[in-house]
């Protein structure tokens, strides 16, 4: 292990709502996944984490999800592909106009909750997520769950593809991720996913929801913004990764 990215979801709020501690976040994590309207975010959120990220140094992408605000992006959509692969364009568009504004651009493309866990093995709408990327920026890189279709479809369409893992998050034997309506989906104690991290990055195995050995080799680690104590675990994260040796800085 060398060099590794740590990413958070982040820009999640709406108006008066407020949600996860983003100028502190931007201040341990090397990428930031920016809500664009669709699951959360507002214009002016978005032109203020895209202001803070550059202040920062921290490369901001897309965080790009089904249109459901109500529901945060993480219920399932059956919409067809066309209006799915124009709902991600405009997202891709309308953030990118605020990094270019703050002095940077969109870096890369992450799909949101729901979004993300479908095109996991949804081929039709891992299909339209990429003709949107490929249509808007082929340069882009993909940020994805490794063995997922989406990765496959975007590398098979000459994209960049960047296999990540998830600090906060229960796996399946599979190593799909834990459903968040289940018991112990999301973890919480910051030593043990600091531990985690450093075996996933350093290819050591983890354990799976089930009890069993689960080996992942991310490019990318993903701490949640919304998760309870996100700031503490961060830099809980980043100090375990630094300590093993590792250097942090974004992959796009």
């Amino acid at each position: 292990m060398s060099t590794i990215d740590l990413n958070s979801d982040l820009g999640e709020g709406f108006g008066h709502w407020t949600l996860g501690d983003d100028d502190a976040l931007l201040g341990v994590v090397t990428s930031a996944n920016v809500a664009c309207g669709f699951h959360a975010s507002d214009p002016l959120i978005m032109r203020r984490v895209c202001d803070r990220a550059v202040e920062t140094g921290v490369a901001i992408g897309a965080q790009v999800g089904y249109r459901d605000l109500p529901g945060f992006g993480r219920r399932f959509i059956d919409i067809e592909p066309e209006a799915l692969a124009a709902d991600v364009m405009y997202q891709l568009g309308a953030l990118d106009g605020f990094a270019r504004a703050s002095g940077s651009r969109v870096r890369y493309v992450k799909p949101h909750g729901a979004l993300y866990n479908t095109i996991v093995h949804h081929e039709e709408q891992a299909a339209a997520v990429v003709e949107a990327v490929t249509a808007y920026d082929r340069t882009l890189p993909v940020l994805g769950l490794p063995g997922s279709a989406w990765l496959r479809l975007a590398g098979e369409a000459g994209l960049t593809t960047v296999q990540e893992a998830f600090a906060d998050r229960a796996y399946t034997p599979e190593g799909t991720l834990v459903s968040r309506r289940l018991p112990g989906a999301v973890l919480h104690d910051k030593d043990v996913i600091a531990e985690r991290c450093v075996a996933m990055a350093t290819g050591q195995p983890v354990t799976d929801v089930e009890g069993g050995s689960l080996t992942i080799e991310p490019a990318s680690i993903c701490v949640h913004g919304d998760t309870p104590g996100a700031v503490e675990i961060a830099r809980a994260v980043r100090e375990a990764l630094t300590a093993a040796g590792a250097t942090l800085q974004p992959f796009a």
